[in-house]
């Protein structure tokens, strides 16, 4: 099944639940905080759920680029099944936690654990899709992503119908028996049939003629910059989002986390699907066709930034948030293929986890400040303010990045 023409799309179904769990299995705290706080109080405080938010991010930049080299160096099936085990164990095991330390602790795990696995899956679906495919299949896992977000949002409801502690339970044991549905049907893609002590290579020449090789390139730089910089309200949608239209539309929590993780879900999914499709076909025409896409998707977020931070009725809130979905789908399907038009694929997942790591530290700041912002009545006139930073990120990737290559290899 492995060597089949229908096999790289197989690929992606399999890694899109896995997406789909990475996203949910974090994302469902932010919306179970009211059922949480009545059993932990120190979830009561805006900035102690900051801080509960933030050492996942912490410690998942953290480990990002060395989830990357070890992506790079050994067979991905085996990582990205070890990454969904753990972080699904850590997932059923939160809900035995009875102190907000307990929590911040596995939080920290679940940072180490779940950071395995993005820079592996990318990079292994950009290798077995070439050109003509690889937005599309990039975008459609990232749908993943944003559906995981979306069943995240329902934590809350189903914590208001059973318990929080049962619902860490019913989805950190989804995941572990998914580890063992990939275990029978994941296949690597590069050969890994030698012997085991050249596939875990760690020698420091090659891990630092990696590093050296992405950081004496300029174009690396500046997609570090512009990747890092949208993050900061990427994030802050995903952690604080709920909050926001709890807030400004005046409901429940338990009826704003669905309803705001569900619009941000549906719209990234059309726009990941449009992005990519998109991107894919004027590639073949413009070499530059995935930048300008990319750039498209940037440009809608900035309008909706100020929408979603001032709106206070149902529709421009609503609006805004589809409207912000929508472009940062068409902004997240090209990251990896942009990526691969300047890095060689013995690096892709180095250097995405070198990514992931500024933009998941730009999301563990705006996660911690949007929380004090919460304490101080802040939150929607400083989601407008993110807008500022995004046109910045626009106009460098716009004037600086410019490809030679759809598929660039080392010579």
């Amino acid at each position: 099944m492995s060597t089949s023409k229908n096999y790289k799309w197989v690929v992606v179904g399999l890694l899109w639940v896995v997406a789909l769990l990475n996203y949910m299995d974090r994302q469902m705290l932010s919306t179970m905080k009211p059922a949480m706080m009545i059993d932990i109080s120190e979830l009561q405080s805006g900035t102690n759920f900051g801080y509960l938010m933030g050492i996942f991010l912490w410690i998942y930049g953290a480990m990002s680029p060395v989830s990357g080299m070890i992506a790079d160096r050994i067979n991905r099936k085996w990582l990205i099944v070890g990454s969904l085990f753990v972080w699904s164990a850590v997932t059923f095991t939160m809900g035995y936690a009875t102190t907000f330390d307990e929590l911040y602790w596995l939080r920290a795990l679940m940072g180490v654990s779940e950071a395995l696995y993005i820079p592996a899956g990318l990079s292994l679906i950009a290798e077995y899709h070439q050109d003509k495919t690889r937005s599309l299949a990039i975008g459609i896992h990232m749908t993943g992503l944003y559906m995981g977000q979306a069943l995240g949002g329902f934590g809350a409801t189903i914590a208001d119908k059973f318990s929080w502690q049962q619902t860490f339970h019913a989805f950190g044991f989804i995941g572990i028996v998914y580890a063992i549905v990939l275990v029978l049907f994941l296949k690597e893609k590069r050969n890994t049939e030698a012997p085991a002590e050249q596939m875990l290579r760690t020698d420091k020449q090659s891990v630092f003629k990696g590093l050296s090789v992405l950081f004496s390139n300029i174009a690396f730089w500046i997609i570090l910059f512009y990747f890092a910089v949208p993050s900061l309200p990427g994030w802050g949608v995903k952690n604080w989002l709920p909050t926001l239209f709890s807030e400004n539309l005046n409901i429940k929590m338990s009826e704003a986390g669905p309803l705001s993780t569900i619009t941000i879900a549906a719209s990234s999914f059309l726009g990941v699907v449009f992005g990519g499709i998109l991107s894919d076909k004027w590639v073949q025409k413009n070499i530059r066709g995935r930048i300008y896409t990319s750039a498209i998707g940037l440009g809608l977020t900035i309008p909706a930034l100020v929408l979603v931070g001032y709106g206070h009725t149902i529709f421009a809130i609503v609006g805004a948030a589809f409207c912000f979905g929508f472009g940062f789908g068409m902004f997240d399907a090209n990251n990896m293929p942009i990526l691969c038009q300047f890095v060689d694929k013995k690096y892709r997942a180095t250097a995405y986890g070198l990514m992931n790591m500024v933009g998941v530290f730009a999301g563990a700041f705006i996660t911690d400040w949007l929380g004090k912002s919460t304490d101080a009545g802040n939150l929607g006139k400083d989601f407008a303010m993110l807008a500022a930073i995004v046109v910045v990120a626009l106009l460098l990737q716009l004037f600086f990045l410019k490809p030679k290559h759809n598929d660039f290899v080392e010579k």
